[in-house]
């Protein structure tokens, strides 16, 4: 039996970023992870699954110091948003130098992300990786959880951590209940070669039945897209000839960049919003996907989940060097209360925007219309929601004081 203060099942972006963080707190850390690290793909042809990688995450990437091996395997950086209506006249731009910043934030390939973390954990003197490797049972005890793995390996750990994603194992063993919404929206992810340059430029266009995003990758022509439509929308798109899919992506952009062309397979995936009740029991945390899910329309999601490590790093930590039980629930409420509070905040943030953007609705048209226009002119409100966007209001104060 080997005996850790911290046993983190899930070893994607979360899990990972949160074991990095915890080295040379003087606690032991595992994490159990049932599948190696995808390959990075070739430049020229670039993962589907890409993160809007805010200024407050890639402030915690660098504290991790996995941010400059990320840069140099590839990240995009995005120095303007711009988001329209089709169906009115309803638009907003931001312009990273005219607020004082010289990017807004990075689009990075998952697999980029992943791989960077995993090397840097590979080296960690306080992190063992159990790969490939899952939970099979748990017993909670006053001072120790017992865990036993599908090999029979068995582990006792302080504190559990889930951190294994939306269909997360560990809450379900946990019994925690789910608040879900079915957005009635799947995700169409695909790459796309534009016929004029996307100049840094994220953007994104409400249509009557969806959302279309175009984020910038690395070659001046190359965009990752998301495509928020209904299930039967999506599944027609899915299997539509490429021509006929170029032409009526390029329609619902307004051609913006021109015509477009498929370089990638397409693959959908539904959309959920999840909040877990409870986000921390005793001898227990969840943390990322495993305790929500947002609409990736605002591109928060990871970036939630790392705000998730960021504080939970500030409470692990404080109480180790206070001598504290870190497994103790009630000492654990101070991260609940304040990851809960960020996460439906977005939540409701959220659905209050797609509800918006939802329809023809002549009076949600005007309502839209007239919103983006006044964000667009009125002084001061584009910095405040910009400071939103690149997470600078949602730092812990150790994070705050070093931000970007």
């Amino acid at each position: 039996m080997q005996a850790f203060d911290v046993v983190i099942n899930g070893g994607g972006m979360v899990g990972l970023a949160l074991a990095c963080g915890l080295q040379g707190s003087g606690m032991r850390v595992a994490v159990v992870e049932q599948r190696l690290p995808e390959p990075v793909p070739p430049a020229d042809r670039p993962a589907l699954r890409v993160s809007a990688i805010n200024a407050a995450s890639q402030r915690l990437l660098e504290h991790l110091q996995v941010w400059d091996n990320i840069v140099a395997l590839r990240a995009n950086p995005y120095r303007g948003m711009e988001v329209w209506d089709n169906d009115s006249f309803g638009k907003i731009a931001f312009d990273g130098s005219a607020l004082g910043y010289a990017h807004l934030g990075h689009i990075v390939e998952n697999a980029v992300i992943h791989q960077a973390l995993w090397r840097r954990a590979e080296r960690l003197s306080d992190v063992t990786l159990f790969c490939p490797a899952a939970l099979r049972r748990i017993a909670w005890g006053e001072n120790e959880a017992f865990i036993t793995l599908e090999d029979d390996l068995m582990l006792t750990a302080r504190l559990v951590v889930g951190a294994d994603g939306a269909n997360s194992w560990l809450r379900r063993y946990a019994d925690i209940p789910l608040t879900f919404r079915d957005y009635q929206h799947h995700a169409l992810v695909a790459t796309i070669r534009t016929e004029r340059p996307h100049g840094g430029i994220a953007r994104q266009a409400f249509h009557g039945d969806g959302i279309l995003a175009f984020l910038p990758l690395g070659q001046p022509d190359l965009c990752s897209i998301v495509w928020s439509l209904p299930p039967d929308a999506a599944a027609q798109r899915l299997v539509m000839p490429p021509d006929a899919f170029n032409a009526q992506l390029a329609r619902h952009f307004n051609l913006t960049l021109g015509l477009c062309a498929l370089q990638s397979e397409r693959l959908t995936f539904p959309l959920t919003a999840r909040y877990a009740r409870d986000f921390a029991a005793h001898r227990l945390v969840l943390a990322g996907d495993a305790a929500h899910t947002v609409h990736p329309l605002a591109g928060q999601g990871v970036n939630l989940g790392f705000m998730d490590v960021a504080e939970l790093l500030t409470q692990l930590q404080r109480l180790q060097q206070a001598g504290k039980d870190i497994g103790h629930y009630p000492y654990l409420r101070r991260y609940e209360r304040r990851r809960k509070h960020s996460a439906a905040v977005m939540l409701a943030g959220m659905q209050g925007l797609r509800e918006l953007f939802d329809g023809n609705n002549p009076l949600k048209k005007w309502a839209r219309d007239a919103g983006l226009r006044l964000a667009d002119t009125l002084p001061g409100i584009k910095l405040r929601l910009i400071r939103q966007a690149m997470g600078l209001n949602d730092l812990p104060e150790w994070l705050e004081r070093d931000a970007v």
